[in-house]
C-alpha cells in the first residue's frame, strides 16, 4: 500500500525550448543521421560539432573556442546544447546574448567573469536522502504562468515510485514537475529525486524480466526502500562557490541578496580555486568544463573579445562557443569592418563550424518534433501547409502559428489542427516580410 509524503516545492523555472534535444545524433562512427537526438538535417555542421566534442574530452581544446556562423533559424543554438549533451548530463550549459553585458549595472568583464564561472563545474560526491524507484504512476497538474496569465504551466506532480520492496506516492512542486516534462519521464522509467536540492535523474527504463521490448537504456528495477540514503556526486559551478564564501565574507548584505549583482573580488575567485584544486588532488572532487554559449556575438566590443580570448588560455576554463547571423560588418564601436563583426585575432582562436538554411524536406521534419514537443496534433494538410510557409517565409514563423493555430481549432471544437486553422493565424499574424511591407506601405502615417 502507498503512502504519500511531501516533497517541499521549489520557485518557478521556464522549461526551455531546446529541450527536446539529446545530443548531435551520430553514428558510431562520428557520421550523422538525418534525423536523430532532436535534430534534423545539417550534417556537416553536426559532424563538426562532434569532432570538437572528441576534441574537448581529449583535452585538445585548450586556448580555442568555436564559431557557429550562418543565416538566422538554421540551428546554431540548438547545436551549442548537442555539443554539451555529448559531454554529459551534469555539463553546465550557459547562454547568453552579446547585447547582455550592456544592460545590467556591472562592469563587462564582471558580467563575463560571472558567466564563465557559471560554466565550470565541480563534481562533489555527498551523502543524500533520495526518493528512487520504477515511475507507476504520473499526474500533473498545470496553471496559469504566474508572469505570463496567458501561458499554462505545471505547477504540481503526484508520483508513484516503487521498488522490488516498497512502493510510496510523492507529491512534488512546480520545479520538479517542470523537470519531470523536461526529461520526459513515463510509466516504467527509473528516477530518483534528490530530497535536498528537488533535482531529478532519470536512469532509464525498468528492465523487468518477460516484459516487452523497449527502447533506449535499460536499468535493473532498485531494491530496498523508495526513500533511502544514496551516495550520489553533485555538480556545482565555480560561480556558486564564489557566491558562496563572498556570503561568508559579507554577512548581511549577501544574505539580503545585495551581494548578487556586485563584483566578487579576485580574492574570492582565488580561494576558491586553491580550495577546488586541494580536493582534486585528494581525488574528492573533479572539474567539469562546461559550455559558454554567446549568441549574437556581433554584438560584443573589442573590450570583451580581449577578454574572452584571454579567457581562453586560462588553466580553468569552459568551452567558449560564439554564434552570429552577420557577414561582413563593423566592430561594434568601431570603423572596422570585419569578418562576422569580430577581430581577426580571435576569429584566428576559433574553430568555425557554418550552418545552411533547411530544406523543405527538414522543415517538415523539424516541424512534427516541434508539433510532438508542444502536444500540437496536426492534420497531414495543416503540415504541409506549414511546411509550405516554412520554406517560403521562414521555419521560425511556421512554429510560431502552431500555437495560434491550436487555440483557433479548439474555439471550433476540433482537437486536430486543419489547414483552415493555419490560415486563419497567418492571416490574424504577419511574419517578418508582410510586417516589413507594411511599414513601408503606412511609414507617412508612423511616429519618427
Amino acid at each position: 500500500m502507498s503512502i504519500i509524503e511531501e516533497v517541499k516545492p521549489s520557485p518557478f523555472k521556464r522549461i526551455g525550448s531546446h529541450s527536446h534535444i539529446k545530443g548531435l545524433g551520430l553514428d558510431e562512427k562520428g557520421k550523422a543521421k538525418k534525423i536523430a537526438d532532436g535534430l534534423v538535417g545539417q550534417e556537416e555542421a553536426r559532424e563538426a560539432a562532434g569532432i570538437v566534442v572528441r576534441m574537448i574530452k581529449e583535452g585538445r581544446m585548450a586556448g580555442r573556442g568555436v564559431l557557429i556562423a550562418g543565416p538566422s533559424g538554421t540551428g546554431k543554438t540548438a547545436l551549442a546544447v548537442a555539443i554539451a549533451k555529448e559531454l554529459g548530463e551534469d555539463t553546465p550549459f550557459v547562454e547568453m546574448g552579446g547585447s547582455e553585458v550592456y544592460s545590467t549595472e556591472l562592469k563587462k568583464t564582471e558580467l563575463l567573469m560571472q558567466a564563465l564561472r557559471k560554466a565550470i563545474g565541480v563534481r562533489l560526491k555527498d551523502t543524500r536522502i533520495v526518493y528512487e524507484g520504477v515511475v507507476k504512476e504520473i499526474k500533473i497538474k498545470r496553471a496559469r504562468n504566474p508572469f505570463n496569465p496567458y501561458v499554462a504551466v505545471p505547477v504540481e506532480a503526484r508520483i508513484v515510485l516503487e521498488t522490488k520492496d516498497d512502493s510510496l506516492a510523492v507529491n512534488v512542486g512546480e520545479e520538479i514537475a517542470m523537470q519531470l516534462i523536461q526529461l520526459n519521464v513515463r510509466r516504467g522509467d527509473v528516477i530518483w529525486i534528490d530530497s535536498e536540492t528537488g533535482r531529478v535523474f532519470k536512469e532509464g527504463r525498468a528492465r523487468e524480466k518477460g516484459g516487452e521490448l523497449t527502447i533506449g537504456r535499460t536499468v535493473p528495477v532498485p531494491e530496498g526502500s523508495v526513500k533511502k540514503r544514496k551516495e550520489i556526486v553533485n555538480t556545482v559551478t565555480l560561480h556558486d562557490l564564489d557566491v558562496y564564501f563572498a556570503s561568508r565574507r559579507s554577512g548581511l548584505e549577501m544574505l539580503l541578496g545585495l551581494g548578487t549583482t556586485r563584483e566578487i573580488s579576485q580574492d574570492i575567485r582565488r580561494g576558491v580555486d586553491e580550495e577546488i584544486k586541494k580536493l582534486v588532488e585528494k581525488r574528492e572532487a573533479e572539474i567539469v568544463p562546461g559550455v559558454l554559449f554567446i549568441d549574437d556575438a556581433h554584438m560584443l566590443d573589442l573590450e570583451a573579445f580581449s577578454f574572452l580570448s584571454e579567457a581562453m588560455e586560462g588553466e580553468l576554463a569552459p568551452i567558449i562557443i560564439l554564434a552570429t547571423n552577420r557577414g561582413l560588418t563593423k566592430i561594434r564601436g568601431t570603423d572596422i569592418e570585419a569578418p562576422h563583426g569580430m577581430p581577426l585575432d580571435l576569429l584566428d582562436r576559433l574553430l568555425i563550424i557554418t550552418t545552411r538554411p533547411y530544406n523543405e524536406d527538414e522543415i517538415r521534419e523539424i516541424l512534427k518534433i516541434r508539433a510532438d514537443e508542444e502536444e500540437i496534433p496536426l492534420s497531414d494538410e495543416a503540415l504541409e501547409e506549414l511546411t509550405r510557409i516554412g520554406v517560403e517565409k521562414s521555419l521560425r514563423y511556421a512554429v510560431q502559428l502552431m500555437e495560434p493555430a491550436k487555440i483557433l481549432a479548439s474555439r471550433k471544437g476540433r482537437l486536430k489542427i486543419i489547414k483552415e486553422d493555419i490560415d486563419e493565424a497567418s492571416r490574424l499574424f504577419a511574419d517578418l516580410k508582410t510586417s516589413v511591407d507594411y511599414v513601408s506601405k503606412y511609414e507617412k502615417l508612423f511616429l519618427k
